[in-house]
């Protein structure tokens, strides 16, 4: 029996009927995390989905790469089409972060 973990989708690839994208566990994947800690990271997929996006991702790594490049792209275009942090908010946000982190 043939299970398809990947399926590509108008918004982009998605594992199996998951919201979740490809990229997000490829991503994390090629930066080190272990499958076990992406089960953990999401816990609506089970281990045999984790493992079967590894797998289609290195059996058509030059498709997905292109796709991760060209959505790195898009995010890149969308973050510079957006008007700055206001003055205000941004010093708010930054007093936020320095009380966590001192919490």
């Amino acid at each position: 029996m043939t299970r398809e973990y990947v399926k590509k989708r108008k918004s982009g690839f998605r594992i199996g009927e998951s919201r979740v994208s490809l990229e997000s566990i490829i991503l994390p994947f090629l930066d080190g995390a272990s499958p076990e800690s992406l089960v953990d990271e999401f816990p609506t997929l089970s281990f045999e989905q984790i493992y079967g996006a590894i797998t289609y991702y290195f059996a058509n790594r030059a498709a997905v790469d292109e796709y991760l490049r060209e959505t790195e792209r898009l995010w890149k275009k969308a973050r510079e089409g957006q008007p700055p942090i206001p003055a205000a908010l941004r010093e708010r946000l930054k007093r936020a972060r320095r009380e966590f982190a001192s919490a």
